[in-house]
Formats: structure tokens, C-alpha cells, sequence
């Protein structure tokens, strides 16, 4: 519960307004309920990062289990498309704020980095499966990047407004099934 309420906290003031009485006045809890929980506020930092990777890890294994499996580039773009969209709205918008937000100051604190790292579900395997189907060339490493990219553009819009387009992710989608550069000049092609 405290760390939702932070979270909330995060989307919609920032760093500098993630405070412990701001979490409690979120959380309608009586001042100091959230500093008896959270000395600190890396503490409550650390625990507001823990519950966004554990609801972005449900959100991801939920859209992989829902959705079939991609047979084709459309199928996956429009897979891709739907989770965008999820991202950039409602209450994923928030989420994408308190997530960017986080990502940032990871950049100087090691264990919010650690906690932010990319964790495999089943969403991100199916395109990685896809991608092995179709040839691929490091099919791992090409839905790394394609998710780079997705995570971009959702960061993007976040910043600018706006919605992602589904020519947008199919463009993305369609590069990750390009050959890579080279491949083919060595054996004459």
C-alpha cells in the first residue's frame, strides 16, 4: 500500500516531491506512518522501485499468456502496439512516469539499477521466439533492441504527448527482421 502511494507520488509530483509525508497524505495514513515503514527515503525509494518492476513483470507476463503467440510480423506489431498503448494511457501513463523517473536515478545508484534490470517474461520471449523463427540473425540480442527502440518511443510520447502509431511500431518490427549489415557479402550474395 505504501509503496502504490509512492509510486502515485512519484507519477505525479517527481523526485523532489517523493517525500514521506507526501506518502502518507496519498496513502491517507496518520504523518510518520511512512518513515516508521521507511527510515529513509532510499529505503522508500528502493521499495517503490521493487513494486514498479513487480507490477511491470505481472503486466508483461499477462499480455504474454493473453495474447497467441506472433505468426507474423503483423501479429507481433500489433502485440507491440497494445502494450504501447497500455503505456501511454491511464494509469500505465503514470506508471511510465514513476518508471522513467526511477531509470534516471538509477544512473547513480547501483541498487536501484540492479533492481531496474530487464527481467525475462513471457512477452519478451515470444518475440525473441519469433524472431529465431524467422532467421534472425542474434535474436536475443535484435528483441533487446526492439524493445530499446518500443521503450523510446513510449518515452517520447511520454515527454511530448501524443500516441504511437501502429506504422511507427511495424517500422520497428519490420528493422528487427532485417538481415544485418554485411550478411550475404561473404558467401557472394
Amino acid at each position: 500500500m505504501l509503496a502504490d502511494a509512492a509510486l502515485g507520488v512519484l507519477a505525479d509530483a517527481g523526485m523532489r516531491g517523493l517525500t514521506h509525508r507526501a506518502v502518507d497524505a496519498a496513502a491517507g495514513l496518520p504523518a510518520g506512518t511512512t518513515s516508521a515503514y521507511y527510515r529513509t527515503r532510499s529505503a522508500l525509494l528502493t521499495a517503490l522501485v521493487h513494486r514498479l518492476v513487480d507490477l511491470d513483470q505481472a503486466e508483461l507476463r499477462a499480455a504474454g499468456e493473453r495474447l497467441p503467440e506472433p505468426r507474423s510480423a503483423a501479429e507481433l506489431a500489433y502485440a507491440v502496439l497494445m502494450l504501447v498503448d497500455r503505456r501511454l494511457t491511464g494509469e500505465g501513463r503514470r506508471r511510465s512516469l514513476a518508471r522513467y523517473a526511477c531509470a534516471v536515478e538509477s544512473v547513480r545508484d547501483p541498487e536501484l539499477r540492479e533492481i531496474l534490470v530487464p527481467r525475462e517474461n513471457p512477452g519478451r520471449d515470444a518475440v525473441c521466439r519469433f524472431l529465431a523463427a524467422q532467421g534472425v540473425e542474434d535474436p536475443e540480442g535484435r528483441t533487446l533492441a526492439l524493445l530499446a527502440c518500443v521503450d523510446g518511443l513510449v518515452l517520447d510520447r511520454v515527454v511530448r504527448g501524443g500516441s504511437v502509431s501502429a506504422e511507427e511500431v511495424e517500422g520497428l518490427v519490420m528493422a528487427a527482421l532485417r538481415p544485418a549489415r554485411g550478411a550475404g557479402a561473404a558467401d557472394g550474395r
